[in-house]
């Protein structure tokens, strides 16, 4: 059973910046693209972005297109998501995800196969 681990959760101002990372383990991480969901309080889960296996090609929700860039470094079995230019309204669960077929970057949650337990971000002043 693959297992995923995030963390760089925390509190950020409003305009500020956090790097999530996503540690991977039981699993052939290079094997499988990646994404980013968050959930926030009272709010369905939201695909933010998504990567191929080979980090060859990422995609992005529109409301997080310009401030948020998702990296893989497949050497270390780890997944990235530098956010910049934080806002309120992304405060939120971030969860990252594993899906075994890179035939397409799907968005929903019933398509990946792997999870983790999600780390926190706020944005307050």
């Amino acid at each position: 059973q693959g297992q995923l681990v995030e963390s760089g959760g925390g509190l950020a101002q409003p305009g500020g910046s956090l790097r999530l990372s996503c540690a991977a383990s039981e699993f052939i991480f290079s094997n499988y693209l990646m994404s980013w969901f968050r959930q926030a309080p009272g709010q369905g889960l939201e695909w933010l972005s998504g990567i191929y296996s080979d980090g060859s090609e990422t995609y992005y929700e529109d409301s997080v297109k310009d401030r948020f860039t998702i990296s893989r470094d497949n050497a270390k079995n780890t997944l990235y998501l530098q956010m910049n230019d934080l806002k309120p309204e992304d405060t939120a669960l971030y969860y990252c995800a594993a899906r075994k077929n890179n035939f397409a970057i799907p968005t929903e949650r019933r398509y990946y196969d792997y999870w983790g337990q999600g780390t926190q971000v706020t944005v307050s002043s």
